[in-house]
């Protein structure tokens, strides 16, 4: 049985605290630019990104020593006293710039705290991992849709203050639906900080399925995902208006969907390679970006890219969960998201200056020949493409897998 009482709160923290992530950046990117203009807005978004990026592998490490519920729950409460700080400050006046900086650094430390447990959590409040995905992934779909939009209304109306009040509302729902989880007995660490590092390592690093694909994961984070936001933005807006770029991220939302409910419905029994196939569509995007597409064929591009983004996501997080003992799980996942996401910031940074001495649409052009030689690279490797699926994950950390 899937929606378990311990399941539910999990779904329910997972969904409110998506909601208030993609509430955040619009907030920022409104509320701060609207004070502080564009560099403000990138200097507030720097300071959360860099600290989380600093702090990732220890909110491994300390996940897997005190658990992640905890740590988690910690983490909430944490953004939620830094945002309510921030409402606070706008509903009186106009915060200064070191507040926006220091309350978004303290934002992206707890976020870097509560992320590795995402992974952590699951093999806790479920024994069906791949359903889970599914289910969260087709929640946080709709999360990302409206969390921009509600800011945007927000804002709009109110102005930043009930956005920052809003934002800081949804941290303390996730807190009081981790509190009420029951999870029994959690394997915990008890090594030195640099022992559970360098364990963490050899875990991940012993995985070839693992760190290959996140090896191309940073390719990706530079000349794929990095520049796809940026340059998309530019060029969508300047073709075919600034509505366009908004009905572009609903395809994008429609096909994440899609996607989590074709992953509920199929357990393919090579996950990592059916999820390598589907992302082949990710790069219709780009592509169709580059090519300057009427706007039904952009929205069909981005409803394929949304949908294989979905499908590959749902097949790596349950091969992570249901692969690795659950007593490194937290440390594995750290390591797995800085790599997957430590490039991203160079490849937003390089977009618009590389684009400004080749052209957009040649860098454009370029994500999409990298992304193909990634999924080529991904079948090749044959840890990927081989890699069965688990049916389950016992406590004891050894993983129950199919025949292959």
């Amino acid at each position: 049985m899937l929606w378990t009482a311990d399941f539910t709160r999990y779904f329910i923290a997972r969904s409110v605290s998506v909601f208030g992530d993609a509430m955040l950046t619009v907030a920022a990117a409104l509320a701060v630019g609207q004070v502080y203009g564009a560099t403000g807005v990138g200097v507030v978004l720097a300071s959360w990104m860099v600290p989380f990026l600093a702090c990732i592998l220890f909110g491994g490490v300390f996940a897997d020593r005190i658990g992640a519920r905890p740590l988690m729950l910690g983490a909430d409460l944490v953004r939620l006293v830094a945002q309510a700080v921030v409402a606070i400050a706008f509903f009186t006046g106009t915060p200064s710039m070191w507040l926006l900086i220091a309350c978004s650094a303290v934002s992206g430390t707890a976020a870097a705290m509560f992320q590795p447990g995402v992974n952590g959590l699951v093999p806790y409040v479920t024994n069906d991992p791949h359903r889970a995905n599914a289910t969260v992934r087709m929640a946080n779909a709709f999360a990302e849709l409206l969390g921009p939009a509600a800011a945007g209304v927000l804002f709009a109306v109110f102005g930043a203050g009930p956005v920052y009040a809003v934002d800081a509302a949804t941290f303390a729902i996730s807190a009081i639906c981790l509190a009420g989880l029951r999870l029994g007995k959690v394997p915990r660490s008890t090594s030195s900080t640099i022992s559970d590092l360098i364990a963490g390592w050899h875990e991940f690093r012993s995985r070839t399925w693992m760190w290959s694909v996140i090896l191309v994961w940073v390719g990706y984070g530079v000349f794929l995902f990095g520049p796809l936001i940026p340059l998309g933005a530019v060029l969508v807006s300047n073709d075919l208006g600034a509505s366009a770029y908004g009905w572009m991220q609903s395809g994008v939302g429609a096909g994440t969907i899609l996607g989590g409910l074709t992953a509920l419905r199929w357990k393919p029994r090579r996950p990592l390679a059916a999820g390598a196939v589907a992302m082949f569509g990710f790069v219709l995007l780009p592509l169709a970006i580059a090519l300057h597409v009427s706007l039904p064929q952009l929205l069909i591009a981005a409803a394929i890219n949304g949908f294989a983004w979905a499908f590959w996501s749902i097949m790596w997080q349950t091969s992570v969960q249901t692969q690795v003992p659950p007593a490194v799980l937290n440390r594995v996942t750290s390591y797995e998201v800085l790599g997957s996401t430590g490039s991203l910031p160079i490849g937003q940074a390089l977009a618009g200056p590389v684009a400004g001495v080749v052209g957009a649409d040649r860098v454009l052009g370029t994500s999409v020949v990298v992304g193909l030689l990634g999924c080529v690279t991904l079948l090749l490797v044959p840890a990927v493409r081989r890699l069965p699926r688990a049916t389950s994950h016992d406590i004891s950390g050894k993983s129950n897998v199919n025949s292959i």
